[in-house]
């Protein structure tokens, strides 16, 4: 029989990480049970020895966690179990995808306020601008309700959406 594969780590079920971290997980036929990622090899390896002990529910686990006495106290303390599956897989694939493109656009985006910070402050007077116009139309809305409210010859219908403009605000806070 061909010996057993070890990870990276040189234990079986814990493997090194690029970051200098350690991942440990419990493998049994098509499911992976992932302990999750620690800093150093001996926390990874004694998580990993105590989720199995926990996992199979045998003497050892009596032994392996001497505190606890019961198997009901060792799930309770043990880290919660996440099973990883294709969909699992894909969810993470996705999200790290949405993530670096996320990082590269911020990454752009500083490039571009170096190379270009007039365009940062043409940006910052744009948005005022936009602002302070959108005051000037709520503030005119306002108006023209107040006055069709005034008006005893209003063409306006009582369901009419543009009397909700009377309780508009039109401070300078607005945005």
């Amino acid at each position: 029989m061909p010996p057993r594969h070890r990870g990276s780590s040189g234990f079986r079920g814990v493997r090194a990480r690029p970051n200098g971290r350690f991942y440990a997980e419990i493998r049994a036929g098509g499911f992976r049970l992932t302990l999750g990622a620690y800093n150093t090899l001996e926390l990874a390896r004694a998580l990993r020895r105590d989720g199995v002990a926990i996992s199979t529910a045998t003497a050892a686990a009596r032994h392996e966690l001497p505190d606890v006495e019961s198997l009901e106290e060792a799930e309770f303390l043990a880290p919660a179990p996440c099973l990883v599956d294709d969909e699992d897989r894909r969810r993470h694939r996705q999200v790290q995808r949405r993530i670096a493109i996320a990082e590269h656009d911020e990454q752009l985006m500083r490039q571009w306020r170096a190379q270009f910070p007039n365009d940062v402050d043409n940006t910052d007077v744009f948005f005022a601008d936009l602002r302070a116009q959108r005051r000037s139309n709520r503030r005119h809305r306002r108006a023209v309700a107040e006055f069709e409210l005034d008006n005893p010859n209003t063409t306006w219908a009582e369901n009419d959406p543009r009397w909700d403009d009377i309780w508009t605000e039109t401070t300078s806070d607005d945005e």
